[in-house]
Order: C-alpha cells, then structure tokens, then sequence
C-alpha cells in the first residue's frame, strides 16, 4: 500500500531557485559601500530568481588581472562553492572575458561564473514586453556575449596536433571566427531595426511636439515607485510592483490639469548605479523621450536609506544621455513610510521636493500643482479670433491653453488665453487687440 502510495505521490514543477555565492571588492573611492552595493547585487540576484546563500567581499587597491579576486579568495571561494552546493557564483563588478574564463576553469563545471552586468542583463530580458525593449535587451546581451566568444569548438584542436587530412585548415580557429562573424550580423540587424523603431518613435515624439502638448517624463531609481505614480497621477492602469526593473519599457498617458491644460506623463526605464554601458546604448531611443522632455520628475524612494546615492546614480545617467538641463522637480516618494523626523531630514536636504505617497494618494494635489506652476511659467496672455473653420485648432485652445475669457461671436471664438511658447506662436496669426472683448 505503501509503494502504491509512492508511487504516485505529485512531483513538484516548481522551478528551484539556483544558489548563488556573491563577490565584491572595495575599491574605494564609491558613494556606495562594498556592503550596500553587495546588498543591493542580492535584491538583483532575488529578482532573477536565485537564493542567495554567502556573501563574501575583499578590499584591494585595484582588481587582480587574472582573477579580479587575491589567489587566497579565490582558494576560499572553490572550497564555499563546493560546501554549499552552489550553481552561480556572481561577481559585483564586470569582468573581463579573461577573468571569468580563469574563474571557470578553477571553479569547474558546472557552476556558472557571472558578474552584474550579465545578471542585469538576464533580468532586463525576462522583463522586456514590447518588441522593442526584446530588441534592446537582445541587443545589449549580444554585444556583451561578442567578446566572449570562446572554446566552443576546441576539441578540433586536438584532432589538429594528430596531423593527416584536414589538419592544415584550423577548424577550431574557423569555426571561432564564423560564430563571431554571425553575432556581429545578428548585432548589425538588430540595430537597423532598432534604427527603424527610432525613426517611428521619433515621428510619434514631433507629432507631440507639433501638438504644443505639455510632456512630463519620470526617471528615477528602480523601484522608486514611478509606474504606481503614473498610475495615481492619470488613472492607469500600468503593470507596478515591489521588484527591481518591474518595467522596462515606455508607457506614456495622458491626462487634464484643473486648469484644462493636457499633458503626457511617461513612465521610463528605471536606473541603476552601474548601469552598464550596453544597456545605455541599446536603449538610447528609450531614453529619448526623457531628453525630449519639457520637464523631468525625478521619482525618489525616500524610504530608502541609500536615496542619496540613488540620486547621485540617476543624475549621472541623466547627465550621461544628454538630459542633465531640462528642468527637474524632485517627488519623495513612498513618505507613508517615514516618521515625521526622518521626512523634515530628506526635506532638509532637498527643501524645494515634493512629497508624496503614491500608493496612498497623499501628496498628489500638491504635485500636480507643481507641475502646473512649472508648466505656465513661460505662458503668454494674448487674446485671440479663432475661425469657426478651424475646427482643430479650436479644439487645441481648450485643451493647451488656459482660457480666461472667451464668447463666441460671428467671426469664430474670441478668447483671452494663456498659451505657452509653442502655441502662442500657433496663434500669433489669430491675436487681436484685447479691447475686442470689450
């Protein structure tokens, strides 16, 4: 009865979480500490997936060449691995092709050595959406993998030492260079296509443009809470949750000012410190609509013990494509969960922030107020005759300008707005003197 009950007992398909040993080195000279950064590469390791069993660090002036680690670490980390069974083993900084390929052979089969920037990498494309974002981070993971490329193939070489007939051709060389020849193809289609999506998002962009709508980009540290924003501030529904990267690609939405101005709110990738390089490349086209802003909101998690840092991090990368001068107003988010000490010391520290809960709805009305002084400051008052005929730019008066006084006469509709520089200049053709109002 027994066996009968073994043997059909369910077999569980839930997958097993690998184990992984994380390695970092202090360097120095970071805002982040090797035990922040090391504590931040476990939240990461968490959201691939993995179970994070040790945590071992070492401070070094500069990364040893062969090993990135001291040859003593590297003994003690062989005999961590094989104590705790270990799968993974993810180094905090990027390694060199050299380097992970000399950890490999010490370590051994079949543990897996990889570093964050291969680990953010695998995150981004278990996230990645859109066919866009799946191009990007393919993209990112290609040009990572490129230099990497090795020993596929080098169990011909060994056939070659033998001598005879076909040992004078170097098919494991060959077989190296036809892999790498069909990555860099694989990265060069990628990138037209990217470039093909670029010029559509770029038409999408200027079609806003053209439109003289107010637009609104928020950036900050992943998990700062901008996606629950987004969704507060216009009444979406965007995908939103308490992981790192939870979204990666775009999403923009509009909504209506109480003084009837419309705007587009878009929600971008968030960032890292580290971020690495790849991934800031392959999602320039992204990050354009943050440099095509007319105002940035900084989302800030002010709960985080590390929101300094954070800061620091996304103005880096703010700096680095190109979008460090369109104007910032800073939101504190998550506020819920501070006491009233903790939150007078972050408005210390940044005295002209706002302060919200997004998931609570505490703080909005003050944001949107914020965004609505920043958005008038270069209003013009003019007073327009609009034709009757035209009906879309009738259309674009109610909705881009706040209108003051307005009736309809036989001429079209006579109003007193305040337009911003675009649409002032779309109206400077209709602008007739005050008085007729009068």
């Amino acid at each position: 009865m027994s066996r009968s009950a073994d043997r059909f007992k369910p077999i569980s398909t839930a997958p097993v979480p690998e184990r992984a040993i994380l390695v970092g080195v202090d360097l120095g000279g970071s805002d982040w500490s090797c035990e922040e950064s090391l504590a931040e590469l476990a939240r990461l390791a968490q959201t691939d997936g993995a179970e994070v069993v040790l945590t071992m660090s070492q401070r070094l002036d500069a990364p040893v060449p062969k090993t990135f680690i001291g040859k003593g670490k590297v003994e003690e980390l062989v005999s961590y691995v094989r104590n705790m069974d270990a799968d993974v083993v993810i180094f905090d900084e990027e390694l060199t092709p050299s380097q992970q390929s000399n950890l490999e052979r010490i370590v051994g089969e079949p543990v897996k050595i990889i570093d964050r920037t291969a680990l953010i990498l695998d995150i981004f494309g278990v996230h990645a959406r859109t066919r866009e974002g799946r191009l990007q981070v393919q993209l990112a993971q290609l040009q990572y993998v490129l230099p990497r490329l090795r020993g596929m193939w080098s169990h011909l070489v060994g056939e070659q030492t033998r001598g005879g007939i076909g040992s004078r051709f170097g098919q494991g060389e060959s077989q190296l260079e036809v892999d790498r020849r069909l990555v860099r193809d694989k990265i060069s289609n990628l990138r037209r296509e990217l470039q093909r999506l670029e010029v559509r998002r770029g038409v999408q962009s200027k079609a806003r443009w053209d439109s003289g709508v107010y637009r609104v980009a928020l950036v900050g540290y992943t998990n700062a809470g901008k996606s629950t924003l987004l969704n507060r501030l216009t009444g979406s529904e965007v995908y939103a949750k308490d992981e790192l990267f939870a979204t990666l690609d775009p999403t923009t939405r509009s909504m209506v000012l109480d003084e009837g101005r419309k705007i587009t709110v878009t929600d971008t990738v968030g960032f890292i410190q580290k971020l690495p390089t790849t991934l800031v490349e392959a999602f320039k086209s992204t990050l354009a609509e943050v440099r095509a802003a007319d105002l940035v909101l900084l989302v800030v998690d002010a709960s985080d013990p590390h929101c300094e840092q954070e800061i620091a991090a996304v103005r880096g990368i703010l700096s680095e494509i190109g979008a460090e001068q369109i104007r910032q107003v800073m939101v504190l988010n998550k506020c819920d969960l501070l006491d009233e000490d903790q939150m007078a010391e972050r408005l210390s520290a940044h005295p002209d922030a706002v302060q919200v809960s997004a998931i609570e709805g505490t703080g909005v009305a003050g944001l949107l107020y914020a965004i609505s002084s920043v958005a008038s400051e270069g209003d013009v008052s003019m007073t327009v005759l609009v034709p009757y005929e035209k009906g879309l730019l009738l259309k674009m008066v109610h909705e881009r300008c706040q209108v003051m006084r307005e009736r309809y006469v036989q001429g079209g509709l006579l109003a007193t707005v305040k337009a911003s520089a675009r649409m002032s200049a779309t109206l400077a053709p209709y602008e007739v003197d005050e008085e007729a109002l009068a």
